[in-house]
């Protein structure tokens, strides 16, 4: 079993940053792959980066170059730094674990945080 807990999220103006955390319980943390998804209100739930147990990285299109996935295996901790963000990044983000390799689906996700709201303003 493995606990994930989010922090980081925030009000911020537009071109802002914002540093989530995702710390993990659990001993196993460096063999997990870890997932950054994130829900707008009437929106499904959309994939947004992830990184695998090698540190292999994947973003979602609209992120690319303005989001940096991280992990720390020794703090049990996950990153996403997220630069010059828009008022389209609003939503809900919620960090996932999943044993085996990395994937961009949330239902291939086995763990779940609570999520932190991250709100952007224009």
């Amino acid at each position: 079993q493995v606990q994930l807990v989010e922090s980081g999220g925030g009000l911020v103006q537009a071109g802002d940053s914002l540093r989530l955390s995702c710390t993990a319980s659990g001993r196993t943390f460096s063999s997990y792959a870890m997932g950054w998804f994130r829900q707008a209100p009437g929106k499904e739930r959309e994939f947004v980066a992830a990184i695998s147990w090698g540190s292999t990285t994947f973003y979602e299109d609209s992120v690319k170059g303005r989001f940096t996935i991280s992990r720390d295996n020794a703090k049990n901790t996950v990153y996403l730094q997220m630069n010059s963000l828009k008022p389209e990044d609003t939503a809900v983000y919620y960090c996932a674990a999943r044993g085996g390799i990395l994937k961009t689906i949330a239902t291939r996700y086995d763990y779940w945080g609570q999520g932190t709201q991250v709100t952007v303003s224009s």
